[in-house]
């Protein structure tokens, strides 16, 4: 110990022997139970062997390992309670990725302005039936009977008049992009 003349009392040995036997398993099951984080499995143990030392007697033939991760598994989950209780903690940079990341009065309108252009470059079958579903908000249904077309074009129009705007916007490269190429494994064989 630091400060000894060197000698070491008996309780200090059965310390050394209870870190040496125990920790190593202990530090594991603690992990497990964190998840992974061993810089709170290190503090855990650290409290969990200093917990044994103050109130258990180590000069016993007793198994002291049940009690050790009990205490352990305690200590788990009333750290887990408290920050359950108290308000999520935040580091120092948060305002400023909020602030980067919030979108501005610019934003809109140079999305609303790149939307606009895009829309224009669509046909007016692709563009009367965009507008009534999504922007009035109306059903297949209803929008198939005000356009005076089957409910089954409406759901074509639509899906046609979204991926063109997609490509319009640059969004994907090219029309196949979206749906993507099929695997090697997707064609039958000829063999």
């Amino acid at each position: 110990m630091i400060g000894s003349s060197g000698a070491e009392s008996a309780r200090e040995r059965a310390l050394h022997t209870l870190y040496d036997e125990q920790a190593g398993p202990l530090y594991a099951y603690v992990v497990r139970l964190l998840g992974g984080d061993r810089y709170r499995a290190e503090d855990v143990v650290q409290e969990t062997l200093l917990r044994c030392w103050r109130t258990q007697d180590l000069n016993t033939d007793r198994p002291i390992r049940p009690w050790l991760f009990r205490v352990a598994r305690n200590l788990v989950v009333d750290d887990y309670r408290l920050r359950m209780t108290r308000p999520q903690e935040v580091s120092g940079n948060d305002w400023l990725d909020d602030l980067v990341t919030r979108p501005d009065d610019v934003d809109r309108l140079l999305t609303s302005l790149l939307i606009r252009e895009a829309f224009r470059q669509l046909s007016p079958k692709h563009r009367e039936v965009l507008y009534e579903t999504y922007y009035s908000g109306r059903s297949t249904q209803e929008t198939g009977k005000l356009l005076g077309i089957p409910p089954g074009t409406v759901k074509s129009r639509t899906y046609h008049a979204v991926r063109a705007l997609r490509l319009a916007m640059g969004l994907v490269e090219s029309a196949d992009d979206e749906v993507g190429e099929k695997p090697p494994w997707a064609y039958p064989s000829a063999a």
